[in-house]
């Protein structure tokens, strides 16, 4: 097996483990915001939790998705070429949601929040059932001929394993921001998350089960069974922990669980990145969809310098904002005037009076 093409693979993977780690509470705290809070404060102790770390968390996305066009171009054509409409939705659905934190509080007003609301919760919803669709049928298979091409209709790309995949990335997000929120806020927020918690995270986790299972059965690995049996033993102890009230470690394991999981898909996967339904024969390969050799090590150099310090800057980003973040520190809510239209009032008052012009 070729080394840097290998290399690349794992590291791939990395960059989605990470991208659904740190983007899967993220983009559950969106969802929450109609699922979960109750009232305006509510809403923005939720915003608050991510408000500082939510754009950071993307760089993962956009981090994997280049990696995987400069490491292995056929992977990222027929990859995305195949899942067009998709992958278009979840364009959209990120657009929409990083507006909508932005204009949220722009005005006064109940029902210009809750417009904006409702685009943060459906652009969550769809991002994450996007991604984990496209990432379910690239080690499931796609209906590629032998030049990498989709075979069929806009539309077919759609099966189970997409619907598995989708739902099982979004109620992983949702229970991991409730783990989230409840290490990352205080008082009714930060017990109500736990409670939910711990009665949804069992039968939330069980769509990410059937896809690691799936997988399995297609090219499982008797070491990526074993990572199947860590995963089921890291959702136990986060609901375990969760119970007692061990917040912190409680979203540790979940963190671990997801680990688990992708590490587990990927490496049943391996050396497949997408698997042809049509004909085995015309499967995309580590070996017949990477780069060169020098073009993979002149990025394992570039990497080995970005990265760390890409880790390094989130990193400190994540302990700047670890306080808790309760309805206490949300003061009211309460409109403003535009700086344009307040220098414009400010020079019409120190103006000088002009004389009226009589025309008698």
């Amino acid at each position: 097996m070729e080394l840097l093409p290998t290399i690349w693979f794992v590291a791939i993977a990395v960059l989605w483990t990470g991208y659904l780690f740190l983007e899967g509470f993220d983009l559950g705290v969106g969802m929450l915001m109609k699922l979960f809070a109750r009232n305006n404060t509510d809403r923005r102790v939720l915003l608050n939790t991510i408000g500082p770390v939510w754009d950071g968390n993307e760089v993962w996305l956009l981090t994997a998705a280049g990696a995987t066009f400069a490491a292995f171009p056929l992977w990222y054509a027929s990859l995305f070429s195949t899942l067009y409409l998709p992958l278009l939705a979840v364009l959209a659905a990120l657009i929409f949601r990083a507006v909508a934190f932005e204009y949220r509080g722009k005005v006064d007003s109940e029902s210009w929040r809750n417009r904006w609301d409702w685009a943060i919760a459906i652009g969550s919803f769809v991002a994450a059932f996007g991604i984990g669709a496209a990432l379910a049928l690239t080690t499931t298979g796609l209906p590629l001929d032998a030049n990498g091409d989709r075979s069929g209709g806009p539309m077919s790309w759609f099966s189970g394993y997409a619907l598995l995949g989708g739902f099982g990335v979004v109620a992983f997000a949702l229970v991991h921001a409730l783990a989230f929120l409840a290490l990352k806020t205080d008082g009714e927020v930060r017990y109500r998350a736990r409670r939910w918690f711990v009665r949804l995270v069992p039968v939330a986790v069980l769509p990410m089960f059937g896809w690691m299972v799936a997988v399995q059965f297609l090219s499982g690995k008797p070491w990526t069974w074993a990572l199947v049996v860590a995963a089921v033993v890291a959702v136990v102890l986060a609901w375990r922990l969760a119970r007692t009230g061990s917040e912190g470690r409680a979203f540790s394991a979940l963190g671990a669980f997801i680990v688990c999981a992708t590490a587990s898909i990927f490496g049943a996967a391996f050396p497949v990145v997408i698997p042809s339904t049509i004909d085995p024969a015309f499967n995309l390969t580590i070996s017949n969809a990477s780069s060169s050799d020098y073009t993979l090590g002149l990025m394992s150099i570039v990497a080995a310098v970005g990265l760390p310090l890409v880790i390094a800057y989130q990193s400190w980003t994540y302990w700047v904002f670890r306080r808790r973040v309760s309805a206490a520190h949300i003061p009211e809510a309460h409109g403003f005037l535009p700086a344009i239209a307040a220098k414009v009032m400010i020079s019409k008052d120190s103006s000088p009076s002009t004389p009226s012009q009589s025309g008698d």
